[in-house]
């Protein structure tokens, strides 16, 4: 897959990270010169690598490291694209689910996709060598198929240059790992397409986390998005309900909210708020929280 960006949402460059996400790159980083320092540049011969990374069954295979392989990387820029992809995609998906579901679905991805690896490399050898595995690229797969199914129109900026919506570019990348599996190369290909196999059965199974399936096969509209507002990363609620009496037909109609111009929001009021989305996500917040948020952003547009 090619560089890129995606364009809704202003997170003020790079001072706005979920905790999971903003851990998650620490950890890879910190492991990965740790690991590079102290293995001789990703050396297989090395005890990290022996007891870490992801062995081939009857080859040292132990079941801890379809967990650490994840944080194991073999250059430099093998940890950056996987980096960035992460810090590019799990922003917000890991906004939508809520930090602990996010943890727990990207390792989750990470491990399906590591088996899956063990297990084709085991019983079809034929099909793709058997192998040492190391890299996130199973868990992120699983966080672009999560993206590409929350936000299926989104545009991304291939290289930059090039929009291209997100579930065409899943498509692409799904198509081009099944063709390349058995290409010789040393990426895991399965890895790749089960984690993203295995973020799908999560979201499908899991009965709080919604997507529209159709929107997939949708080429006109906007996708849901639950990160719409140029200022916060929150669906603006929709007008407040108009009360008519039954009664006196001549009492006109009230807008009703119960956050005025008056009322003063405070920072900490603000922080208490995006830490409940980081926790819990968006859709666990009350009504109220909801109108001092949409209240918050339409006095930093004045």
């Amino acid at each position: 897959m090619g560089s890129g960006y995606y364009g809704q949402g202003n997170y003020r460059g790079f001072t706005f990270f979920p905790p999971v996400l903003k851990n998650l790159l620490i950890i890879n980083t910190v492991i990965y010169f740790l690991s590079t320092a102290m293995s001789n540049g990703g050396d297989l011969r090395s005890p990290i690598m022996q007891l870490f990374a992801l062995w081939p069954i009857e080859h040292g295979f132990e079941p801890w490291q379809l967990f650490t392989y994840q944080f194991l990387h073999g250059n430099f820029s093998h940890i950056l694209f996987n980096m960035f992809s992460l810090w590019m995609f799990g922003m917000e998906v890991e906004q939508e689910m809520g930090s602990r579901k996010f943890l727990l679905f990207y390792l989750v991805s990470g491990v399906g996709g590591g088996l899956a690896q063990v297990l084709v490399s085991y019983f079809f050898p034929e099909l793709i060598n058997p192998a040492v595995t190391i890299g996130a690229s199973g868990a992120i797969f699983g966080v672009l198929i999560a993206f590409g199914l929350l936000f299926p129109n989104r545009y991304i900026m291939i290289y930059f240059l090039i929009p291209l919506k997100a579930k065409y570019l899943i498509m692409f990348m799904i198509v081009t790992n099944i063709l390349a599996i058995n290409d010789g190369t040393n990426v895991a290909h399965i890895a790749h397409i089960a984690g993203g196999l295995t973020g799908f059965l999560f979201m499908l199974l899991d009965k709080d986390i919604h997507f529209d399936f159709k929107g997939l096969f949708q080429t006109r509209g906007r996708s849901r998005n639950a990160f719409q507002n140029q200022n916060f990363y929150y669906t603006p609620p929709p007008e407040p309900p108009r009360y008519q009496s039954p009664v006196d037909n001549s009492v006109q109609d009230a807008n009703y909210t119960d956050i005025t111009d008056s009322d003063e929001i405070t920072q900490a009021d603000i922080d208490a708020i995006l830490d409940k989305i980081s926790r819990d996500g968006y859709k666990n917040l009350t009504d109220r929280e909801k109108k001092i948020l949409f209240e918050a952003s339409k006095r930093m547009n004045k």
